[in-house]
């Protein structure tokens, strides 16, 4: 069975370690090994980045949740394993709930008067060039990665 690495700031979420068990467990009805940045269990910054960098290598590929953070843009970290699996070969899926492009997010400019890129695209062009982006949630994108037979 091929292996995904759950990519995301779902780590975070107060109920972490339950909803790694669903993804995990929704991968296996796919017929997918999930990977979950917590099955890990480092408990400082230099083990936690070996060891989920090591995720990743072990990975087939990565399905990333690239919904806002703290923010108008994805987890840093998150972008981070995506541009990680992607110099490593790996392919990559991203997710996000609204799939409308940057300029129709956030405008020609942005709160402090920055250009907002207009490629038509729901991210940020290094993303959506690294990740093949589905417009929906983790069952939409894991279902994508199914259909394609990756």
């Amino acid at each position: 069975m091929k292996k995904i690495y759950l990519a995301g700031f779902d780590v975070f979420a107060p109920d972490a370690v339950q909803r790694g068990a669903k993804m995990k467990l929704m991968c296996a009805e796919k017929g997918f090994v999930g990977l979950y940045p917590l099955d890990n269990e480092a408990d400082n910054a230099a083990d936690i980045f070996t060891g989920n960098c090591a995720l990743i290598d072990e990975a087939d590929l990565v399905l990333a949740n690239l919904n806002v953070f703290r923010g108008a843009e994805p987890d840093s970290g998150t972008c981070f394993e995506v541009g990680y699996a992607f110099a490593k070969g790996k392919t990559v899926y991203g997710y996000v709930s609204d799939a409308r492009t940057l300029r129709e997010k956030l405008g020609e400019k942005d709160e402090n008067g920055f250009a907002v890129e207009n490629f038509g695209l729901p991210l940020n062009l290094m993303l959506c060039g690294a990740a093949r982006i589905v417009a929906g949630d983790f069952a939409a994108a894991l279902s994508a990665c199914a259909q394609d037979g990756v």
